[in-house]
């Protein structure tokens, strides 16, 4: 069983995976999709968005990073994975699922589902581009509007190459509206022969339960789940080893938001620190009450010292 902590555009950025995968139970991890249009981005470029690149492709808790991009020309898309792969991704991930409309409407995620041919054209010009031994994998969801080609769509990507496909169980039209549709996974696995990952609305182990079960695949991708529960992905291999799931408290969550905080700080500017620790806290709410009290408490604070003081720190982070 692999555990994988999804790539999530705007939230999910290096200093967010660093903390997540700090806490266990992650196999590996995926970075916030490259956008790729008509030209070699630069090494510069790809190490802003993936700066793990520089310390082996491994967050500082050991797990594997893999590139993603995201685009619609199979050249460009070759030439970019050809470069990630000699800065150090041992791994590319393309992006077939991206429900986000400023992102279709530029040809790139989920509504290249409407085109299978082009599907298995990009999976094959990346696959031919990269080394042999760099799997080549991709990130689908069941359709654009409809799940009715999901299968023509699996069967477009494995025959390219893809060594495993990451299912989100919704169509674009769907975004993150539940149920997820666990039951198309089964389906999905029977036309095509490499390994497929089940992703969308596992939330608590039960959740996992319950998709291992209809979907009956082992392998899965946690999303939202895990930003909202950050010990998920360790319940989870706990309740698959057959050992007791404990959970973690609000007094453990305490050093980790102290760690985002401080790394937020130096990374990102005054304006975009606090914004980001409120978008995290706002996902926590979910899972721990006393979460809305801080967020309530921060909701229009910006000013750092102020803020540090909120998460129990004495003097600002950036100090």
């Amino acid at each position: 069983m692999q555990i994988a902590l999804a790539p999530m555009e705007g939230l999910v950025d290096n200093i967010l995976r660093d903390v997540l995968t700090r806490v266990g139970g992650i196999d590996w991890c995926v970075t916030e999709f490259i956008r790729v249009n008509d030209r070699l981005l630069t090494p510069a470029y790809f190490h802003k968005l993936a700066p793990e690149l520089l310390h082996g492709a491994h967050t500082a808790a050991g797990v594997p990073l893999r590139v993603q991009l995201l685009g619609s020309d199979p050249v460009c898309l070759a030439e970019n994975a050809a470069l990630a792969c000699e800065l150090g991704s041992e791994v590319i991930d393309l992006n077939f699922g991206c429900p986000a409309k400023t992102v279709n409407k530029s040809r790139g995620g989920a509504v290249l589902l409407k085109e299978p041919e082009l599907l298995n054209q990009i999976v094959e010009h990346v696959r031919r581009a990269v080394p042999a031994h760099i799997p080549v994998t991709a990130k689908m969801r069941l359709g654009f509007d409809s799940p009715d080609g999901a299968l023509v769509c699996a069967t477009a990507l494995a025959e390219g190459g893809a060594a495993h496909i990451v299912v989100h169980a919704r169509t674009k039209t769907d975004g993150y509206k539940p149920p997820a549709h666990w039951e198309w996974i089964p389906r999905v696995q029977e036309v095509v022969k490499v390994p497929v990952f089940a992703n969308g609305d596992i939330w608590s182990v039960e959740d996992w339960r319950r998709c291992r079960e209809i979907s009956g695949v082992e392998d899965i991708m946690l999303g939202r789940g895990l930003v909202a529960r950050p010990d998920l992905a360790r319940q989870i291999a706990a309740a698959r080893a057959g050992e007791d799931v404990v959970e973690m408290t609000w007094a453990q969550m305490q050093p980790m938001l102290q760690d985002f905080w401080t790394q937020s700080v130096a990374q990102l500017t005054e304006r975009q620190a606090p914004g980001r620790l409120k978008q995290w806290l706002a996902m926590l709410t979910r899972n721990y009450p006393e979460a809305v009290a801080l967020f309530t408490a921060l909701r229009r604070e910006t000013e750092l010292g102020q803020v540090s003081r909120l998460l129990g720190m004495n003097t600002p982070a950036a100090a």
